[in-house]
């Protein structure tokens, strides 16, 4: 167990809205790909939309898409992603999505474990991808980083200076 979990975001841009036919099975595939992160080893939390699934429009632009969550590791991000029925639908992404081309599509960071990333801090999360490229505030499966070390306190016995009276 950490003191820290790994906090995740991507996006998309959708060919179509969402309410559009061609969009029909991936929209389906959503209830099923949020059941399966649900019950899926090592995951914490995800940001729910107004229809209770994973994906959130951006504001200021409806066929851009982000799912927001959290797991306890990368390894376990890993092998929901890519060693699941996440798998089919990933390989299938180009049916829905506008390439990406250079633009940063997921970015990882490190939260303490306990807290939940907003909207907000994952899209910064992808700027700092963006500008800076991998550095331990905004890293990819790819380059990734380790988390943080928590400091402990230092124990106090009899024998150590800060136990002693002063």
């Amino acid at each position: 167990m950490t003191d820290f979990h790994l906090a995740q975001i991507n996006t998309a841009r959708l060919r179509a809205p969402l309410e559009d036919p061609s969009m029909a099975e991936f929209v389906t595939g959503l209830t099923l790909m949020n059941a399966l992160a649900d019950r899926s080893p090592g995951f914490v939390w995800r940001l729910e939309g107004e229809n209770g699934d994973g994906t959130i429009a951006a504001p200021a632009d409806p066929m851009r898409i982000y799912t927001l969550s959290v797991w306890e590791s990368p390894e376990h991000l890993r092998a929901y992603a890519y060693q699941s029925e996440h798998l089919d639908y990933l390989r299938r992404r180009r049916e829905w999505f506008v390439p990406h081309g250079h633009e940063a599509a997921l970015v990882m960071w490190w939260i303490p474990a306990g807290r939940t990333p907003t909207l907000r801090q994952g899209i910064s999360r992808l700027g700092r991808l963006a500008a800076a490229g991998p550095t331990p505030e905004a890293f990819t499966f790819r380059q990734s980083f380790p988390a943080p070390v928590s400091p402990r306190p230092l124990a106090t016995t009899p024998e150590s200076p800060r136990a002693r009276p002063a």
